[in-house]
């Protein structure tokens, strides 16, 4: 049985369809042409500084997956120069038939094209499949993202600062922090 070659391309405006169909699960959330529009706006960065990419993966003919790729630093703290290659995404009737090997061959050229001797990536926590291909390729964890709204965290904390100061303070003040903090959150969601 042969195999249908994958290439690889720079993305252009007519992929935006596809780049919103691989990436709409992270991408912000909104309508379909805001979420256009977004793209559109990283797609046009990428496409005027040298040191991003954005790369299509394309399976006999339609486009099967896509890769941003980033020459950045390790952290904004670790200065060492690295390759991000962001969402490696690829579409499930595309995956193994290579397309995701191609979109890291891809950020190896990039990476090599820059002079740059690490490459760094991410998966979807949830994704099992995703982080075994990382494995697979010599990708160590090196962190955890988490995310978290504003206003949760905002109550979080409240809480918690609460619950510390209910040790040394009368029972009645912990109900008015409560009181404090529900209208502090309720005043931060009518205003955001």
């Amino acid at each position: 049985m042969s195999r249908t070659p994958v290439t690889v391309r720079a993305a252009v405006v007519d992929d935006l369809p596809a780049l919103r169909e691989l990436w709409g699960d992270i991408l912000r959330r909104g309508t379909a042409d805001e979420q256009l529009a977004d793209l559109a706006r990283v797609l046009d960065e990428a496409g005027s500084d040298p040191g991003q990419s954005i790369v299509v993966a394309e399976y006999d003919g339609e486009v099967a997956g896509a890769i941003h790729l980033s020459a950045t630093t390790l952290t904004p703290l670790n200065l060492e120069p690295a390759v991000l290659a962001v969402s490696p995404h690829v579409l499930p009737q595309f995956r193994r038939h290579g397309v995701g090997s191609a979109l890291i061959e891809a950020a190896v050229r990039f990476a090599e094209a820059q002079g740059i001797a690490t490459i760094s990536t991410a998966a979807v926590a949830s994704s099992r499949d995703a982080n075994r291909f990382m494995a697979r390729l010599s990708f160590t964890p090196q962190a955890t993202l988490r995310a978290a709204t504003t206003v949760a965290v905002r109550a979080k904390l409240s809480a918690r600062r609460s619950a510390g100061r209910s040790a040394t303070r009368p029972a009645g003040s912990r109900h008015i922090d409560r009181v404090l903090a529900a209208r502090r959150i309720s005043r931060e969601n009518i205003a955001g």
